[in-house]
């Protein structure tokens, strides 16, 4: 049962990323989830059919235009950063926690700050990821959880925790 769920999600979700009627690719839509549920399907949560509760979808279709507007403001950061002559840029890595308490939600919250340009995540350790950050606005703790993770925790812990 739950390799459906994750199967209706996953083929869900290809269609609000693709946003097309064209037959090649839904069915090339349905060859990829297929294959990711049937490999990947063990690795993901115990209880798929919490994911379609009616709040937990209403976050997670609000989650993705959020998701979107940061990854726009990181893009245009990144494109400023790498065009200006004098190329402002501080790397480093620092530690955040999270407040997420399900390894799925820590998970996407690793993914959604590796997707946004301009950071990386390279490690979880329990409660704490280690970014790698293109400028490096601060490395304690509280502050670089606050503006890297923060933004997204809110969605997630609504969808997943």
């Amino acid at each position: 049962m739950r390799y459906i769920i994750y199967f209706i999600i996953g083929y869900a979700l290809w269609l609000l990323l693709t946003l097309t009627t064209n037959i090649d690719h839904l069915l090339a839509g349905v060859i990829v989830v297929l294959i990711g549920t049937i490999f990947f399907g063990g690795y993901f949560t115990d209880k798929p059919q919490k994911l379609l509760q009616p709040h937990r979808l209403f976050w997670m279709i609000i989650y993705i235009p959020v998701f979107i507007w940061y990854m726009i403001k990181a893009n245009l950061d990144v494109a400023y950063r790498t065009l200006h002559p004098q190329r402002p840029l501080k790397p480093g890595i620092v530690k955040i926690k999270t407040n997420l308490k399900s390894d799925t939600a820590k998970v996407f919250l690793a993914n959604s700050i590796t997707l946004t340009p301009g950071t990386m995540t390279c490690d979880i350790d329990g409660d704490y990821l280690y970014i790698h950050w293109i400028y490096a606005q601060a490395t304690d703790i509280e502050t670089a959880s606050r503006i890297i993770a923060r933004p997204f925790e809110r969605f997630l812990r609504r969808i997943f925790d």
